[in-house]
Parts: structure tokens; sequence; C-alpha cells
């Protein structure tokens, strides 16, 4: 039976309690990022967290990309001190900055996933194009009200993944 493309193939609090080795030695050797509160609040450089995790990424041996639906320079400054494969303007959920980033990483389909913190763009295009899907809690509450709307329609969906067969909470309380 195929899952929901809305449930996300897990639940984690945060990008920072993360598995990351485990995911490698289960085979995935590509990981794509949303930014914004999936990394950093909105609109904040890198912070020192941010760099060490990348650079314990790159140690383990996994290519990274970020893909944003914000422009260049937003996506750039963000990447200035973590030096990975960017996508910006990537039209999330729409395939073409999935397909471009695992271009850049030289990943596929099956060794490639997604983190991030929004369901209808970044897990919902992610679960489109057949990747695992890791789902993370919004770092911070203040967000453009766009997203606050999302963040509306996402509820019911995540209550419904919550009572599903597919959920443990163990994810989420890691």
């Amino acid at each position: 039976m195929r899952q929901n493309p809305f449930f996300p193939s897990e639940l984690i609090t945060s990008t920072y309690r993360i598995d990351f080795e485990k995911l490698y030695e289960e085979g995935f050797r590509g990981i794509i990022f949303d930014v914004d509160n999936t990394l950093v609040p909105h609109g904040a450089p890198a912070d020192e967290r941010a760099v060490r995790l990348f650079a314990r990424l790159k140690k383990i041996g996994f290519e990274c990309c970020l893909v944003s639906n914000n422009k260049s320079p937003r996506v750039d400054m963000f990447n200035k001190d973590i030096g990975v494969h960017t996508v910006a303007l990537a039209h999330k959920p729409l395939s073409g900055g999935y397909r471009k980033a695992m271009e850049l990483m030289g990943t596929n389909r099956g060794n490639t996933l997604v983190v991030g913190d929004q369901i209808f763009t970044d897990l919902w295009g992610g679960s489109f194009m057949g990747l695992k899907t890791i789902m993370v809690l919004p770092i911070h509450p203040k967000e453009e009200i766009q997203i606050v709307l999302k963040r509306l329609l996402e509820k019911p969906i995540l209550w419904l993944y919550r009572h599903s067969k597919s959920y443990s909470n163990e994810h989420e309380m890691s």
C-alpha cells in the first residue's frame, strides 16, 4: 500500500537530532535540505550548530544540497560558511529543484532523502519524487503569513499521521 503523499517517512523534532550515521549505513548518500525553519530561523545566517552539522555530514560522506524557494542572495548568504550545493527559486513542491539537486550531488531517488519543515513544499515534493522524507518541527514560530496559513492546513494531516499505523512517537521524541 502506497504511503499518503502528505505523510513524511519520519517525523523528528529537529534536524539536529537526526541519526545521519544510521542513514548513511542504510545506503543514503545525498541529503536535500530546506533552509528556513529547518536549519535556522527564517532569514538567519548559518550558525555554529549548522556549520558543525555540515562538517559532520561531509565527514560521514554525504553530498548535500540546499533547495529553497528563496532567491539566490538568501540561499548564498546561508551557504557562505557551509559550502554545499544550492538550488534557489526551486518552486517546491515541483520536481525541478529536486532533480537539479540530485544531478548536482550525483545521487538518485534510491539514495537521496529530503529534510524539511513544511508538508506542502518540502515533503510533498520529495514524496512525489519517490524520496525518503524527514519532517522536522519548525525552529521558530515567527513566520510569514502564507506559511502561517499553510501550517493551519498541516495540522489535520499531522493529526492523521500521528494516529496512523505508520507512525511511532519514538521518532518525534528523539
